[in-house]
């Protein structure tokens, strides 16, 4: 379950709690029954450490994933762009 964070506007009290994603958001202060706000912070899961991105240096004896080669360009040519739509000589001036 994740946790959330919360700040009074009145008090200014802070603090986090545990809720699941079905409950509803709390609203009133537990200090002074004032308004809550949730605050936002940063994305909750951090890779940390080595092998996660494809540009990391790795081990070319540990590797088994060869490198594929290109798909080549297609040789289509591009669709025509559409025509404009006229407009009315009355509409015009």
């Amino acid at each position: 379950m994740p946790t959330y964070a919360y700040a009074c506007k009145d008090c200014g009290h802070a603090f986090d709690i545990v809720q699941s994603f079905s409950d509803s958001s709390l609203t009133s202060c537990p200090e002074c029954e004032g308004t809550l706000r949730k605050k936002f912070n940063s994305v909750g899961v951090v890779f940390k450490g080595s092998g996660f991105y494809r540009t990391d240096s790795r081990d070319s004896k540990g590797s088994t994933v060869s490198a594929a080669p290109a798909a080549p360009a297609s040789t289509a040519p591009a669709p025509a762009a559409a025509p404009a739509a006229s407009v009315p000589a009355a509409a015009a001036s």
